[in-house]
């Protein structure tokens, strides 16, 4: 069972998920680049991204977690 409950518990369902995150994240970071790029861009749109960007940081980093087990050394 996950911590989660919108996260698959299956782990090929897991790894879908983790890429799709990875993939989101890469394009909303791609899109904050080309805003900050051409100067004029909006702000708060800006912000939006950047906070859905950290969400979707904590989701992958959360995903990973649940794929690698803890090892006590």
């Amino acid at each position: 069972m996950t911590d989660s409950p919108d996260l698959p518990d299956d782990p090929a369902a897991l790894l879908a998920e983790l890429q799709r995150l990875r993939i989101e994240h890469k394009d909303i970071s791609d899109a904050v680049e080309a805003l900050e790029a051409i100067g004029q861009a909006d702000q708060l749109q800006i912000r939006r991204f950047k906070r859905r960007k950290l969400l979707l940081k904590d989701l992958i980093r959360q995903i990973e977690d649940q794929i690698t087990p803890d090892i006590i050394a």
